[in-house]
Protein backbone atom coordinates (compact mmCIF):
# COMPACT_ATOMS: atom_id res chain seq x y z
CA UNK A 1 0.00 0.00 0.00
CA UNK A 2 1.55 3.08 -1.02
CA UNK A 3 1.28 6.42 1.22
CA UNK A 4 -0.58 8.94 0.81
CA UNK A 5 0.64 12.63 0.66
CA UNK A 6 0.10 13.55 3.97
CA UNK A 7 2.24 10.14 5.67
CA UNK A 8 4.83 11.17 2.73
CA UNK A 9 4.80 14.41 4.84
CA UNK A 10 5.35 12.90 8.17
CA UNK A 11 7.73 10.14 6.78
CA UNK A 12 10.23 13.65 5.79
CA UNK A 13 9.83 15.29 8.94
CA UNK A 14 10.85 12.07 11.27
CA UNK A 15 13.56 11.01 8.57
CA UNK A 16 16.31 11.77 10.60
CA UNK A 17 15.05 10.28 13.40
CA UNK A 18 15.24 7.19 11.67
CA UNK A 19 18.61 7.16 10.94
CA UNK A 20 19.03 6.59 14.56
CA UNK A 21 17.42 3.26 14.80
CA UNK A 22 17.35 1.83 11.30
CA UNK A 23 19.67 -0.64 12.97
CA UNK A 24 16.48 -2.13 14.86
CA UNK A 25 13.68 -1.40 13.43
CA UNK A 26 13.07 -2.55 9.64
CA UNK A 27 12.08 0.00 7.27
CA UNK A 28 9.07 -1.55 6.73
CA UNK A 29 7.65 -0.71 10.25
CA UNK A 30 8.84 2.31 10.68
CA UNK A 31 5.52 4.20 8.29
CA UNK A 32 3.64 2.61 11.58
CA UNK A 33 5.79 4.53 14.26
CA UNK A 34 6.11 7.63 12.18
CA UNK A 35 2.78 9.00 12.60
CA UNK A 36 2.78 8.90 16.24
CA UNK A 37 6.44 10.20 16.62
CA UNK A 38 5.29 13.43 15.17
CA UNK A 39 2.34 14.58 16.70
CA UNK A 40 4.28 13.02 20.05
CA UNK A 41 7.25 15.51 19.59
CA UNK A 42 5.02 18.65 18.27
CA UNK A 43 2.41 18.03 21.37
CA UNK A 44 5.76 18.39 23.58
CA UNK A 45 6.13 21.49 22.33
CA UNK A 46 2.92 22.45 22.65
CA UNK A 47 2.35 21.18 26.41
CA UNK A 48 5.89 22.14 27.35
CA UNK A 49 6.51 18.58 28.36
CA UNK A 50 9.51 16.49 28.19
CA UNK A 51 9.59 12.51 27.90
CA UNK A 52 11.74 10.39 30.60
CA UNK A 53 12.39 6.83 29.35
CA UNK A 54 14.00 4.02 31.24
CA UNK A 55 16.45 1.88 29.22
CA UNK A 56 14.06 -0.82 28.94
CA UNK A 57 11.54 1.11 26.50
CA UNK A 58 11.48 0.15 23.19
CA UNK A 59 13.47 1.78 20.49
CA UNK A 60 11.39 4.29 19.02
CA UNK A 61 10.48 5.53 22.17
CA UNK A 62 14.01 5.54 23.67
CA UNK A 63 15.45 7.27 20.59
CA UNK A 64 12.45 9.10 18.84
CA UNK A 65 10.60 10.79 21.39
CA UNK A 66 12.65 10.86 24.78
CA UNK A 67 14.15 13.87 25.81
CA UNK A 68 16.14 12.07 28.78
CA UNK A 69 16.94 8.04 29.21
CA UNK A 70 18.20 6.05 31.82
CA UNK A 71 18.24 4.37 34.48
CA UNK A 72 16.39 4.66 37.81
CA UNK A 73 19.11 6.35 39.05
CA UNK A 74 19.44 8.81 35.98
CA UNK A 75 15.90 9.48 35.59
CA UNK A 76 15.54 10.25 39.41
CA UNK A 77 18.57 12.76 39.34
CA UNK A 78 17.14 14.39 35.91
CA UNK A 79 13.58 14.82 37.25
CA UNK A 80 14.46 17.54 39.53
CA UNK A 81 16.45 19.53 36.60
CA UNK A 82 13.62 19.77 34.60
CA UNK A 83 11.98 23.02 33.88
CA UNK A 84 9.11 21.03 31.29
CA UNK A 85 5.12 21.88 33.51
CA UNK A 86 4.41 18.15 32.06
CA UNK A 87 6.53 15.36 32.95
CA UNK A 88 6.11 12.41 31.13
CA UNK A 89 7.17 8.72 32.33
CA UNK A 90 7.49 5.93 29.50
CA UNK A 91 8.47 3.29 32.68
CA UNK A 92 6.40 1.95 35.09
CA UNK A 93 4.66 3.37 37.92
CA UNK A 94 6.81 3.62 40.82
CA UNK A 95 9.45 5.54 38.67
CA UNK A 96 6.25 7.77 37.68
CA UNK A 97 5.62 8.13 41.33
CA UNK A 98 9.38 9.02 41.97
CA UNK A 99 9.18 11.75 39.45
CA UNK A 100 6.23 13.10 41.18
CA UNK A 101 7.50 12.73 44.53
CA UNK A 102 10.76 15.63 43.40
CA UNK A 103 8.13 17.28 41.44
CA UNK A 104 5.24 18.31 43.42
CA UNK A 105 4.04 20.64 41.56
CA UNK A 106 3.97 19.28 38.12
CA UNK A 107 1.75 17.36 36.18
CA UNK A 108 3.26 14.03 36.36
CA UNK A 109 2.18 11.47 33.84
CA UNK A 110 1.75 7.50 33.38
CA UNK A 111 0.84 6.75 29.98
CA UNK A 112 -0.73 3.27 31.37
CA UNK A 113 -1.52 3.39 35.09
CA UNK A 114 -1.10 -1.03 35.03
CA UNK A 115 2.45 -0.58 33.96
CA UNK A 116 3.63 -2.07 38.04
CA UNK A 117 6.53 -3.79 38.97
CA UNK A 118 6.77 -7.25 40.33
CA UNK A 119 9.49 -5.85 43.24
CA UNK A 120 6.89 -3.02 43.68
CA UNK A 121 4.33 -5.63 44.66
CA UNK A 122 6.44 -7.63 46.87
CA UNK A 123 6.18 -5.23 49.37
CA UNK A 124 4.07 -3.14 51.48
CA UNK A 125 4.15 -0.43 54.04
CA UNK A 126 2.69 -2.43 56.10
CA UNK A 127 5.69 -5.47 55.73
CA UNK A 128 7.98 -2.49 56.73
CA UNK A 129 6.33 -1.38 60.04
CA UNK A 130 6.57 -5.32 60.59
CA UNK A 131 10.08 -5.24 60.37
CA UNK A 132 10.98 -2.34 62.28
CA UNK A 133 9.24 -4.01 65.13
CA UNK A 134 11.39 -6.41 64.55
CA UNK A 135 14.88 -4.99 63.83
CA UNK A 136 14.11 -1.75 66.46
CA UNK A 137 16.93 0.90 65.25
CA UNK A 138 18.19 -0.92 62.39
CA UNK A 139 18.24 1.84 59.23
CA UNK A 140 15.81 0.58 56.53
CA UNK A 141 16.97 1.08 52.99
CA UNK A 142 14.21 0.50 49.77
CA UNK A 143 15.40 -0.15 46.49
CA UNK A 144 13.62 2.68 44.05
CA UNK A 145 11.48 0.14 42.63
CA UNK A 146 8.77 0.56 45.20
CA UNK A 147 5.87 2.37 45.91
CA UNK A 148 5.59 5.52 47.48
CA UNK A 149 3.88 3.93 50.41
CA UNK A 150 6.85 1.89 51.12
CA UNK A 151 9.50 4.53 50.61
CA UNK A 152 7.69 6.55 53.36
CA UNK A 153 8.12 4.08 55.50
CA UNK A 154 11.87 3.57 55.22
CA UNK A 155 14.72 5.63 55.94
CA UNK A 156 16.61 6.09 52.23
CA UNK A 157 15.81 4.59 49.13
CA UNK A 158 18.69 3.26 46.72
CA UNK A 159 19.01 2.49 43.07
CA UNK A 160 21.12 -1.07 41.21
CA UNK A 161 23.75 1.49 40.66
CA UNK A 162 24.33 2.99 44.22
CA UNK A 163 22.92 0.73 46.12
CA UNK A 164 26.36 -0.39 47.86
CA UNK A 165 27.34 3.41 48.57
CA UNK A 166 24.36 4.01 50.18
CA UNK A 167 24.03 1.13 52.74
CA UNK A 168 27.78 2.19 53.66
CA UNK A 169 26.69 5.45 54.17
CA UNK A 170 24.53 4.70 56.85
CA UNK A 171 27.10 4.16 58.89
CA UNK A 172 25.71 1.05 60.87
CA UNK A 173 26.37 -2.57 61.20
CA UNK A 174 23.19 -3.76 60.18
CA UNK A 175 20.83 -2.71 57.44
CA UNK A 176 17.59 -4.10 56.31
CA UNK A 177 17.69 -3.91 52.56
CA UNK A 178 14.37 -4.50 50.49
CA UNK A 179 12.69 -5.85 48.61
CA UNK A 180 14.81 -7.52 46.20
CA UNK A 181 16.68 -10.42 47.49
CA UNK A 182 18.95 -10.92 44.66
CA UNK A 183 20.38 -7.04 44.94
CA UNK A 184 20.58 -7.11 48.52
CA UNK A 185 22.82 -10.56 48.38
CA UNK A 186 24.93 -8.88 45.77
CA UNK A 187 25.69 -5.73 48.02
CA UNK A 188 26.21 -8.08 51.05
CA UNK A 189 29.31 -9.61 48.92
CA UNK A 190 30.98 -6.19 48.95
CA UNK A 191 30.41 -4.82 52.70
CA UNK A 192 31.20 -5.60 56.04
CA UNK A 193 27.17 -4.12 56.75
CA UNK A 194 25.24 -7.28 57.81
CA UNK A 195 22.41 -7.22 55.48
CA UNK A 196 18.91 -8.34 56.47
CA UNK A 197 16.96 -9.16 53.07
CA UNK A 198 13.33 -9.67 51.85
CA UNK A 199 12.25 -12.21 49.53
CA UNK A 200 11.15 -10.08 46.34
CA UNK A 201 12.14 -10.61 42.67
CA UNK A 202 12.25 -9.19 39.79
CA UNK A 203 9.81 -11.21 37.29
CA UNK A 204 12.20 -10.56 34.32
CA UNK A 205 15.88 -11.62 35.70
CA UNK A 206 15.29 -13.91 37.99
CA UNK A 207 14.05 -16.10 34.84
CA UNK A 208 17.95 -16.13 33.75
CA UNK A 209 20.29 -19.34 34.40
CA UNK A 210 23.74 -19.80 34.67
CA UNK A 211 23.24 -23.41 32.49
CA UNK A 212 21.14 -21.09 29.73
CA UNK A 213 23.97 -18.49 29.99
CA UNK A 214 26.97 -21.53 29.63
CA UNK A 215 25.04 -22.54 26.45
CA UNK A 216 25.13 -19.42 25.21
CA UNK A 217 28.81 -19.02 25.74
CA UNK A 218 29.72 -22.71 24.44
CA UNK A 219 28.13 -21.77 21.51
CA UNK A 220 29.98 -18.00 20.57
CA UNK A 221 33.95 -17.56 20.75
CA UNK A 222 34.95 -14.30 22.54
CA UNK A 223 31.62 -14.04 24.38
CA UNK A 224 31.02 -11.40 26.90
CA UNK A 225 28.45 -11.50 29.49
CA UNK A 226 27.10 -8.59 31.53
CA UNK A 227 24.37 -8.99 33.93
CA UNK A 228 21.88 -6.75 35.99
CA UNK A 229 22.65 -7.44 39.93
CA UNK A 230 18.92 -8.64 39.89
CA UNK A 231 19.62 -11.71 38.43
CA UNK A 232 20.04 -14.56 40.55
CA UNK A 233 23.33 -15.07 42.29
CA UNK A 234 24.53 -18.39 40.05
CA UNK A 235 23.74 -15.59 37.25
CA UNK A 236 26.05 -13.50 38.32
CA UNK A 237 29.25 -15.64 39.05
CA UNK A 238 28.82 -16.84 35.21
CA UNK A 239 28.86 -13.10 34.46
CA UNK A 240 31.80 -11.24 32.87
CA UNK A 241 30.46 -8.19 34.94
CA UNK A 242 27.73 -6.99 36.91
CA UNK A 243 26.09 -3.65 36.52
CA UNK A 244 23.31 -1.56 36.15
CA UNK A 245 21.43 -0.71 33.30
CA UNK A 246 23.62 2.35 33.38
CA UNK A 247 26.82 0.70 33.77
CA UNK A 248 26.18 -2.13 31.43
CA UNK A 249 25.97 0.22 28.76
CA UNK A 250 28.77 1.93 29.57
CA UNK A 251 30.77 -1.07 29.84
CA UNK A 252 29.67 -1.85 26.25
CA UNK A 253 30.23 1.62 24.66
CA UNK A 254 33.77 1.83 26.63
CA UNK A 255 35.09 -1.72 26.41
CA UNK A 256 33.72 -3.15 23.14
CA UNK A 257 33.47 -6.65 23.55
CA UNK A 258 33.69 -8.73 20.03
CA UNK A 259 30.51 -9.88 21.28
CA UNK A 260 28.51 -9.48 24.31
CA UNK A 261 25.15 -10.95 25.71
CA UNK A 262 23.43 -8.94 28.39
CA UNK A 263 21.44 -9.99 30.97
CA UNK A 264 18.47 -7.82 31.43
CA UNK A 265 15.56 -7.02 29.46
CA UNK A 266 15.12 -7.56 26.15
CA UNK A 267 15.04 -3.43 24.75
CA UNK A 268 18.44 -2.89 26.50
CA UNK A 269 20.48 -4.36 23.96
CA UNK A 270 17.98 -2.84 21.04
CA UNK A 271 18.92 0.22 22.29
CA UNK A 272 22.45 -0.14 23.10
CA UNK A 273 23.51 -1.23 19.83
CA UNK A 274 21.12 0.78 17.66
CA UNK A 275 24.37 3.11 18.11
CA UNK A 276 27.29 0.49 17.87
CA UNK A 277 28.58 -0.37 14.83
CA UNK A 278 31.25 -2.86 16.02
CA UNK A 279 30.10 -5.22 18.94
CA UNK A 280 27.63 -7.97 18.14
CA UNK A 281 24.97 -8.20 20.57
CA UNK A 282 24.03 -11.96 21.41
CA UNK A 283 20.05 -12.07 22.82
CA UNK A 284 18.31 -13.69 25.23
CA UNK A 285 15.15 -12.01 25.25
CA UNK A 286 13.44 -11.83 28.57
CA UNK A 287 10.34 -8.77 28.18
CA UNK A 288 9.09 -6.85 30.99
CA UNK A 289 5.27 -7.36 30.38
CA UNK A 290 4.98 -4.03 32.65
CA UNK A 291 7.41 -1.76 30.39
CA UNK A 292 5.80 -2.68 27.13
CA UNK A 293 2.40 -1.46 28.39
CA UNK A 294 4.40 1.91 27.53
CA UNK A 295 3.51 2.87 23.68
CA UNK A 296 3.15 5.34 21.50
CA UNK A 297 -0.02 5.29 21.04
CA UNK A 298 -0.69 5.74 24.32
CA UNK A 299 2.02 7.95 25.06
CA UNK A 300 0.31 10.55 22.60
CA UNK A 301 -2.91 9.74 23.76
CA UNK A 302 -1.19 10.51 27.62
CA UNK A 303 -0.39 14.41 26.14
CA UNK A 304 -3.23 14.84 24.10
CA UNK A 305 -5.67 14.47 27.83
CA UNK A 306 -2.66 14.90 29.70
CA UNK A 307 -3.60 12.04 31.32
CA UNK A 308 -3.40 9.50 33.63
CA UNK A 309 -2.13 11.99 35.83
CA UNK A 310 0.41 10.34 39.64
CA UNK A 311 -0.79 11.77 42.92
CA UNK A 312 -0.18 10.95 45.80
CA UNK A 313 -1.69 11.52 49.61
CA UNK A 314 0.76 14.49 50.59
CA UNK A 315 1.41 13.33 54.11
CA UNK A 316 2.68 10.04 52.39
CA UNK A 317 4.53 12.01 49.75
CA UNK A 318 6.70 14.10 52.22
CA UNK A 319 7.89 11.17 53.69
CA UNK A 320 8.62 9.21 50.85
CA UNK A 321 10.55 12.53 49.05
CA UNK A 322 12.97 12.57 52.11
CA UNK A 323 14.05 9.14 51.10
CA UNK A 324 14.57 10.02 47.78
CA UNK A 325 15.75 12.70 48.17
CA UNK A 326 18.70 11.37 50.91
CA UNK A 327 19.54 9.36 48.38
CA UNK A 328 20.22 11.64 45.82
CA UNK A 329 22.24 13.35 48.26
CA UNK A 330 25.02 10.20 48.68
CA UNK A 331 27.68 11.77 46.71
CA UNK A 332 27.04 15.20 47.13
CA UNK A 333 27.78 14.66 51.13
CA UNK A 334 27.67 11.20 52.90
CA UNK A 335 25.42 10.67 55.07
CA UNK A 336 26.43 10.29 58.82
CA UNK A 337 22.55 10.04 60.56
CA UNK A 338 19.25 9.37 59.15
CA UNK A 339 16.47 11.54 60.54
CA UNK A 340 13.60 9.85 62.62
Amino acid sequence: MSANPIDIAVLETVAPLYERVKKVIPEIEWPVHAPDIAAINALKKEKNAVILAHNYQTPEIYHCVADITGDSLALAQRAVDTDADVIVLAGVHFMAETAKLLNPKKTVLIPDLGAGCSLAESITAADVRKLREQYPGVPVVTYVNTSAEVKAECDICCTSGNALAIVESLGSDRVIFLPDEYLASYVAEQTDVEIVTWQGHCEVHERFSADELESFRSGHDELTIIAHPECPPDVLETADFVGSTAQMQDYVVNERPAKVLMVTECSMSDNVSAGIDDVEFIRPCNLCPHMKKITLANIRASLETLSPSVEIDPEVAGRARKSVERMLAVGRSKITEVAA
